[in-house]
């Protein structure tokens, strides 16, 4: 793609799902102006609702001067008002047909200075480009974490023919709507946030599954353990200063407790959850019943409140990443 491009000032978005129009509330809160398309019936008012029951934490994070909700047009196909656009974000359902079909219709119409990304939370973008015939170099996935306006994390994952430029546009882009982005300088299945908390959920369904603990209990486990530490410094970080801190505090914690993970990682795999109808159907059956004690809406508003008050802080320490 070309070197010299120019600023991103409106953002297509395909789909408003959970996810677009998530998407939509950041790009407005900072500014810039959307074009839409969605062709589910109903799509626009769910999305009008979806920003003004939402409006708040984005306004709660602060909003660039020319920020409004309504800043943005709902329309047909955004193929089509492509000659309007500077970056596309897309987000249509998890299958390779349909993304191979809006990307070649992308691909052949968009200027050659746009990075077309995709909110895709697993599948690469190599499966999905074999249609593109165009510019495909300029093809990414940019993958939030849901809620991508308030989670600051983007997977960045280009596939082998993705240019260096489009992947620096595309990182540039995140960071100016003060999101994380990180580069996954390889594809693979699920990227990187996915695959860490498949690994965790799965060990968590066994857990509960085999009656070791409650779901309560378990989700205790991380929301007053590992989930507070690892808000603040992550997995190998957290190793490095358990053992000790400086550059020799990871290899010293491995070295001392290196057999015991590797005996509890056998027995993990001993007692793997299985994935098939029985075992999703006992772990959400002893979900269910602690879910039909809580209201869902208040967990989430609660969350959401706890969760800016901690971005907050975290702003404020430079060392953290």
């Amino acid at each position: 793609m070309p070197t010299t491009t120019s600023p991103i000032k409106t953002v297509g978005v395909i789909g408003t799902g959970v996810i677009g129009a998530s998407w939509i509330a950041l790009f407005l809160s900072r500014g810039l102006f959307v074009i839409v398309s969605d062709p589910a019936p109903g799509a626009k008012a769910r999305l009008d609702a979806f920003l003004q029951k939402h409006w708040s934490a984005v306004e709660a994070q602060g909003l660039a001067g020319s920020a409004a909700p309504s800043s943005y047009e709902f329309v047909d196909d955004v193929a089509d008002h492509l000659d309007k656009v500077d970056f596309v974000q897309e987000n249509g359902p998890e299958n390779v047909a349909i993304k191979r079909a809006i990307f070649a219709k992308l691909d052949a119409r968009a200027r050659a200075d746009i990075v077309i990304a995709s909110s895709s939370s697993g599948i690469p973008s190599s499966q999905f480009i074999t249609d593109c015939t165009h510019m495909p170099s300029r093809v990414l996935i940019g993958h939030p974490f849901n809620p991508p306006h308030l989670i600051p994390l983007v997977e960045v994952v280009p596939h082998a023919s993705t240019s260096p430029a489009a992947v620096e546009r595309a990182m540039d882009f995140y960071r100016s709507l003060g999101k994380r982005p990180i580069h996954v300088r390889a594809e693979t299945p699920g990227f990187v946030a996915n695959r860490l908390q498949v690994a965790v959920c799965s060990e968590a369904y066994s857990l509960v599954q085999r009656g070791v603990v409650s779901p309560a209990d378990l989700d205790a486990a991380m929301t007053t353990g590992l989930g507070l530490r690892w808000a603040l410094t992550g997995p190998l970080m957290t190793n490095a200063l358990g053992g000790g801190g400086g550059m020799d505090g990871f290899r010293h914690l491995l070295e001392h407790i290196g057999p015991g993970m590797a005996a509890w990682e056998a027995d993990m795999r001993e007692h793997q959850f299985g994935w098939s109808k029985e075992d999703l159907g006992a772990v959400s059956g002893e979900v269910g019943k602690w879910m039909e004690k809580l209201d869902a809406d208040e967990v989430q508003k609660e969350r959401d409140e706890v969760l800016l008050a901690l971005l907050k802080l975290k702003k404020k320490a430079a060392s953290l990443v």
